[in-house]
């Protein structure tokens, strides 16, 4: 069997060259008072639908931001920047900013959070229809939460390979929820009514000494029912018999809730476990773009994976655009070595394992001492992040040779010096920071971060023809959105059916059921 260095000598230049990576950043719309704003998605930012770089997440007031893939990391940040100040620069024009910070705002009652809007189309109107299941479901207040998804490829890599990759990142994903989490503390309005372990802060917070971050442990995008879903990584055909079965399988609390009320009005997309494949919680997923009336499920089986979406990172408070170009560095070499790194095949233990260490990293992360378990052993979390880190510098080193300049490795050394200092960590930050400057408010604190962030992008240069291209996409996505409106032939029900249907999940999309698409 080949040694990382082997492998790492066997990496091809153009390999090398070809890695992508693209980011889709959420956020909430907030009032100056850090409320969140109960107002229409901006006309200026477009069709939610069909803008190629802005449409919204769950609700019509999160928005979610969406660069191109790129081949270096200064274009990926570059890109998401512009996208920033236009969005910036658009809602402090109605008296809006985003909110910087992966748990919420100061949000209204559950059922006055407004569902994302798509407008009248088959499509469009499936598309609110799914997040009407997931409030439903989960609770509207749950689908608030936002974070930073990191999308990567390299070429050369086949299914397998991926695979491969998403079982060792889900080993090893500890580290980047210790280095990168930025969300130990919430407002208290987020758990109104739910049973927590959380502690109070002051009046206006609530959180966990040790949290590195709150979005990834039992209050965030943790779902009892899919508490059953032990899926398994080991192979194309096992993910995708799991996720079929997920898909098809009716599930009874959901059966109860019905498709329709009534009075006829949309309660899901469907009984089954999961309405659609996006509905899968995870903190990595395989991926592969989608053709015009197909569903995820079919491309994947079809033509296999193209990339994958790492969905564990917190935005980071600190940095104007949620993410930093050396935190992007370190994903980058971790993804590497999760791919090189020999992986052995998952089981229902180590499932059941890896599940109860996630949830320790982001309830317990900081304290000193916190132990995981590898193999039925207890392991220091420190000891194993800094092994994993450790094994990261040839590759670090690699990506340097390859690029010119020390980037990688300098990301790669900050990453080290917070094992070892865990007071530098953003969540460590995000607390102390909280105390000094803002009483132990957390809704101070965010809005205040977002206040800085806005000023940070509406100061950066930004040019006519920057303001001209951005109003011209929104035009141009406004007048599609109204071209697949006008293109429809069928009744919304038979859609639906068409696009529930088992036989979507194996065969080629059906005539007049648009693909969903990616970030339903």
């Amino acid at each position: 069997m080949s040694t990382l260095q082997e492998k790492i000598r066997a990496l091809a230049p153009q390999a090398i060259a070809g890695m992508r990576r693209g980011i889709e950043k959420e956020g909430l719309r907030v009032l100056p008072d850090g409320s969140l704003a109960l107002t229409p998605h901006p006309l200026a930012l477009g069709s939610a639908l069909t803008h190629p770089h802005i449409t919204t997440d769950y609700s019509e007031s999160q928005l979610e931001l969406v660069t191109s893939a790129r081949v270096g990391v200064g274009a990926c940040v570059d890109e998401l920047t512009e996208i920033h100040q236009y969005v910036a620069r658009t809602l402090h024009a109605q008296g809006e900013l985003l909110w910087n910070a992966s748990m919420p705002c100061t949000l209204p009652t559950d059922e006055t959070i407004p569902l994302a809007r798509f407008g009248s189309s088959n499509i469009g109107r499936a598309k609110s229809i799914y997040r009407m299941g997931l409030g439903h479901r989960y609770g509207r207040r749950m689908q608030t939460i936002s974070g930073v998804h990191y999308n990567w490829s390299l070429p050369g890599v086949d299914s397998a390979g991926y695979f491969a990759l998403i079982r060792n990142f889900r080993r090893h994903a500890f580290v980047l929820l210790y280095l990168f989490g930025a969300s130990p503390a919430l407002c208290p309005c987020f758990v109104q009514g739910r049973t927590h372990s959380l502690q109070p802060l002051g009046p206006n917070a609530l959180y966990l000494p040790h949290a590195t971050s709150l979005r990834m442990g039992r209050l965030g995008y943790q779902s009892e029912a899919q508490a059953s879903l032990a899926v398994s990584y080991n192979s194309l055909e096992g993910y995708a018999a799991s996720l079929y079965e997920a898909l098809t399988r009716p599930y009874p609390p959901y059966e109860a809730v019905g498709v329709r009320n009534p009075g006829g009005d949309y309660n899901q997309l469907g009984t089954s476990l999961l309405q659609i494949e996006n509905e899968f919680y995870s903190t990595i997923r395989p991926k592969r773009t989608t053709r015009s009336g197909e569903r995820p499920l079919h491309a994947l089986r079809e033509r296999g994976v193209e990339y994958v979406e790492v969905r564990l990172m917190d935005i980071d408070p600190f940095e104007p655009v949620g993410i930093s170009a050396a935190t992007m560095r370190v994903l980058d070499v971790f993804l590497l070595h999760c791919l090189l790194s020999d992986s052995p095949p998952d089981t229902p233990a180590e499932i059941t394992e890896l599940q109860r260490n996630q949830q320790l990293a982001a309830e317990r992360g900081r304290e000193p001492g916190l132990c995981l378990q590898r193999r039925g052993q207890s392991v220091p979390l420190t000891a194993w992040a800094q092994e994993v880190l450790d094994a990261c510098v040839p590759l670090a080193a690699a990506l340097d040779a390859a690029q010119g300049g020390s980037d990688y490795s300098d990301a790669l050394q900050q990453a080290c010096a917070r094992v070892r200092a865990p007071e530098q960590t953003p969540s460590a930050r995000v607390l102390a920071r909280m105390a000094q400057a803002h009483g132990n408010s957390y809704a101070d604190f965010a809005l205040y971060q977002s206040m800085v962030a806005r000023d940070a992008l509406l100061a950066l240069p930004w040019s006519d023809a920057q303001q001209a291209r951005y109003l011209a996409m929104a035009q141009a996505s406004l007048a599609e959105q109204k071209a697949i409106e006008a293109a429809d032939t069928l009744p919304f029900e038979d859609w639906r059916q068409l696009y529930v249907a088992v036989d979507a999940l194996n065969a080629p999309g059906h005539a007049g059921a648009s693909a969903l698409g990616p970030g339903l």
